[in-house]
């Protein structure tokens, strides 16, 4: 177990720094994009902290993206019926539309990689992984 987790550790720094590169022309990081997309998953708009979570991050890491993110026009703060202070996240069409085009990035760059693997093999990878994530919740 702790030679898996020593190399998903070396794994998540290859894969944030392959996705810096991927994203990097369209003005994004692998975080700001998360965040990106962790606002394009949600079924309805949430809150800063909500995403926070869904990501296993920091509120405070998330708000500081989410800040960077509103200056330039890839979200919005919307008011939020349920809480005066904690304003819902909302993408803008200038957000939505890059994380369309990281989105595509994305696709093609996993396509090529996929053809390593064998289905079940990819199967089996995602089943550990997370099953290790909901023991770890």
């Amino acid at each position: 177990m702790t030679d898996l987790v020593l190399e998903t550790f070396r794994l998540n720094g290859r894969l944030l720094a392959t996705g810096d590169k991927l994203v990097q022309p369209l003005g994004l990081s692998s975080a700001r994009w998360q965040v990106l997309g962790a606002i394009h998953f949600a079924d309805t708009p949430q809150t800063v902290a909500w995403l926070a979570r869904s990501m296993g991050l920091s509120r405070q890491g998330v708000q500081r993206i989410a800040n960077e993110l509103e200056k330039e026009g890839l979200v919005s703060f919307e008011p939020n019926p349920q809480h005066r202070r904690a304003s819902l996240v909302i993408l803008t069409k200038k957000g939505c539309d890059t994380y369309a085009a990281a989105d595509q990035r994305q696709t093609e760059w996993v396509n090529g990689l996929s053809q390593a693997f064998d289905i079940d093999e990819l199967r089996c990878a995602l089943k550990v992984i997370t099953a290790m994530r909901v023991e770890l919740d």
